[in-house]
């Protein structure tokens, strides 16, 4: 009986959400569904989510040259073009790395010896700080301790890697995979467009694809805009920290703060605390370096938020930084690398749905409707008259 009561009950409770109850639950489900199905596949996805964001760049620049050829030469050209950028990114960046790091790495040795020297007595007498606390023996074999686990654990891992191979393989497929993935969503994208646009329900599509238009022009400008932001931070970074400060791994920290300025603020924060570390290093206390780097960071976070950014990305977009922020760390909290490629895409759509659905707000009954006090809705409803008399009666 019990059984029965509840099972009547559910009936009666879905005869009652109605139709559009129904299909809102329906879409809860699916939406359900699916984000539980990318946080189990987000280790596989995470080269296709790569390649698509590679396809959804190049997709205008293939579109302009498919006026002039056929789509599959567009697509072939594109792709040679960005293989052929990236080969000389590589080209370029590789041997001014190992540079730049085997110049670090040889620093190390000054650096232990300027704090043990300048920067451990000046803590103790400024700070107060107990000699215990900073005795370099100690930190050495804190280091020494910690430096034989990691090698047990590394020469454990390289083991285990060297045995299966199969991170070897992953990462093999992957570095295959992503090229392949990027050509043919690259040749298919706008037959893919058509094909999703098609199975949207009839009601809806006008205010989907008014959306996807929005989101799309929110993000093409933003993806467009910060690259070169980052390119012209990195440069101007790694020039003014090697002619400038005259620092030795100046261009290696202008390529580190260039490369992580798409979260605001992190590529100025980590580039001033890198230069002013690689400063004391290499000239010690010496106010002149100091006053140069930051001189060098404070005419860059003015240039980066008041030429770069309002003429290559523009306030129209309306990615706020803290939404940048926390949609790159929740994407990596909850799906590792493949989160951190759709959190800015995922960011973009979710505003221009806040926006649509704050419009809608504004135009809505509830946010226009008058106080009910002035039209005397809240008094009492007077009787109703009767009609005047006629002559005739």
């Amino acid at each position: 009986m019990e059984r029965a009561r509840a099972q009547v009950a559910a009936v009666k409770g879905v005869a009652l959400m109605g139709p559009d109850g129904i299909y809102r639950l329906q879409m809860a489900l699916l939406a359900a569904l699916a984000g539980y199905l990318l946080w189990l596949l987000a280790p596989v996805l995470t080269p296709f989510a790569l390649a698509a964001l590679l396809a959804y760049i190049a997709d205008p620049l293939a579109d302009r040259l498919e006026r002039k050829m056929s789509r599959t030469l567009a697509v072939t050209l594109v792709f040679f073009v960005f293989l052929l950028l990236l080969l000389g990114l590589i080209a370029v960046l590789v041997p001014l790395l190992e540079h730049q790091v085997s110049r670090a790495i040889s620093a190390v040795p000054a650096a232990v010896q300027w704090f043990r020297n300048t920067a451990g007595p000046w803590l103790q007498r400024n700070l107060h700080i107990t000699p215990e606390a900073l005795n370099a023996q100690r930190v050495a074999q804190l280091l020494q301790q910690h430096w034989q686990q990691a090698g047990g654990l590394a020469a454990t891992v390289l083991g285990h890697v060297t045995q299966s191979g199969l991170a070897l393989v992953d990462w093999a497929v992957n570095v295959v995979l992503v090229p392949v993935v990027f050509f043919y969503l690259l040749r298919d994208w706008d037959v893919l467009v058509a094909r999703v646009r098609e199975l949207l329900p009839r009601h809806l599509e006008p205010t989907i694809v008014r959306l996807a238009r929005e989101a799309d022009a929110v993000l093409g400008a933003f993806f467009k805009g910060q690259l070169l932001v980052m390119l012209g931070l990195g440069i101007y970074y790694g020039l003014a920290l090697a002619f400038v400060g005259r620092l030795g791994l100046g261009p290696l920290i202008g390529i580190l703060a260039g490369l992580v300025s798409f979260v605001p603020y992190l590529g100025f924060i980590t580039g001033l605390l890198a230069a002013v570390a690689a400063a004391l290093v290499q000239y010690g206390v010496d106010w002149l370096h100091l006053v140069l780097v930051l001189g060098i960071f404070a005419v860059g976070q003015l240039l980066e938020g008041y030429v770069l950014v309002p003429r290559l990305v523009g306030e129209r977009i309306g990615l706020h930084p803290v939404a940048v922020m926390f949609a790159i760390l929740a994407g990596s909290q909850l799906f590792g690398f493949f989160g951190v490629l759709v959190a800015l895409p995922l960011a973009a759509i979710v505003m221009v749905v806040l926006r649509f659905a704050h419009e809608r707000y504004l135009s809505s009954a509830l946010y226009a409707r008058p106080p009910a006090s002035e039209h005397g809705a809240m008094t009492k409803a007077e009787p109703p008259r009767d009609p005047p008399a006629t002559g005739g009666e």
